[in-house]
């Protein structure tokens, strides 16, 4: 078998990256690439794809995934754009390889440990920034069936100077008020998630971090930005308030600082930029080394989110799925299987490869006619 075309498409208003490859015996492939600048370019772009790909055996899954970032390695190929793009297209050889060997991607990464993958609504609560406003917020998600939950604390508006991450005695009473208002109004067995989105300083954002450790939180993400270890070390050494940490960081090599450090108490990589499956397998392999829980970052479609799906079987130590596209007309009807998600789980797939079923026409229909379809 081998590798007879590699494609993209970029998808609108959401700017999901699709990749579809084909083979010579009519297998064919499909796999998301994180969205950015450039990555559906990427994707089809001769270095990659005539360099690594075409002509290849599309079941050399790990063999072409070192090919692709050879052969890209003046690009920058452990992180960013090019990465996205790597990322992409190993999930769909392996949805190649499933298909060939007549058996569910999970099952080429080694067996299944659960049938259902649970996921978390990622939510806002749109204008009215109250805490009446989170609260009824969070109470609809729930009742909706999801048992995990996340709102941000993001810096609001001409409250604070950007650029020293600093936050202003008001904003860390606000933030208090609606962490506490968010776990009032759920149900005690719902976790309850917050996001800062690396906004802050260590000795601000422990203000906070202080004041909520008995509102038993499932976590608190990216207190400080992701390029200072150390600085994540001490907030998760300095609190009792799980941390969390990880979309920003690409492959294993990227990880291992911070599993090494136990700088995080849970990881977040993102499997459509981070290296795709099998080396979200690895990075999950390090992390449960040091008993760390996994919980990906996922703002793809349903196609991305399926794929991972997969790895979040096959490895012990998942924990929860980020999902964020609720009500997402696109979403919803972009595989020709519907309603995937169910009282906040993910059935796993059992159908060889992804195990699920590109619909062409959403897709045509949401893609960027400028750019071409796969």
């Amino acid at each position: 078998m081998k590798i007879t075309h590699v494609g993209a498409v970029l998808l609108q208003p959401m700017p999901w990256v699709l990749v579809k490859v084909k083979t010579d015996e009519g297998l064919v492939g499909i796999g998301e690439a994180y969205h950015g600048a450039g990555v559906h370019q990427i994707v089809t772009d001769p270095r990659l794809r005539d360099r690594a790909l075409i002509g290849q055996d599309p079941r050399n899954v790990d063999k072409l995934f070192h090919d692709m970032m050879s052969s890209m390695s003046a690009s920058g190929f452990y992180q960013g754009a090019v990465m996205s793009a790597i990322s992409g297209i190993e999930m769909a050889l392996w949805d190649i390889t499933g298909q060939a060997c007549g058996v569910p991607i999970w099952q080429l990464l080694g067996g299944k440990f659960r049938d259902r993958i649970r996921v978390y609504n990622d939510c806002h609560a749109g204008d009215d920034e109250t805490p009446e406003a989170y609260a009824e917020k969070a109470r609809a998600v729930e009742a909706r069936g999801f048992d995990a939950i996340k709102f941000d604390i993001d810096p609001r508006p001409d409250r604070r100077d950007r650029y020293n991450r600093t936050i202003s005695n008001d904003d860390v009473a606000f933030f208090i008020e609606v962490i506490a208002a968010l776990r009032d109004s759920l149900n005690p067995n719902t976790d309850l998630l917050i996001d800062a989105h690396w906004n802050y300083a260590p000795v601000d954002i422990l203000k906070v971090a202080y004041a909520i450790e008995d509102l038993n939180l499932m976590w608190l993400e990216d207190p400080v930005p992701p390029e200072n270890i150390e600085a994540m070390a001490k907030v998760t050494q300095a609190t009792r308030v799980p941390i969390c940490t990880g979309e920003n960081f690409y492959t294993r090599h990227g990880f291992r600082d911070l599993i090494e450090a136990q700088a995080a108490d849970i990881i977040s990589p993102d499997h459509a930029k981070a290296g795709g499956l099998l080396e979200g397998r690895k990075i999950a392999d390090l992390a449960d080394m040091y008993y760390i829980p996994l919980s990906p970052h996922n703002i793809c479609g349903p196609i991305g989110t399926v794929a991972v799906c997969h790895l979040c079987a096959a490895v012990p130590n998942f924990q929860v799925l980020e999902f964020h596209h609720l009500d997402n007309e696109v979403w919803n009807t972009l595989t020709v299987e519907r309603d995937l998600i169910r009282n906040g789980h993910i059935d796993l797939p059992t159908k060889p490869g992804l195990g699920v079923t590109l619909d062409e026409e959403t897709a045509r229909r949401a893609a960027r006619e400028d750019l071409g379809f796969f």
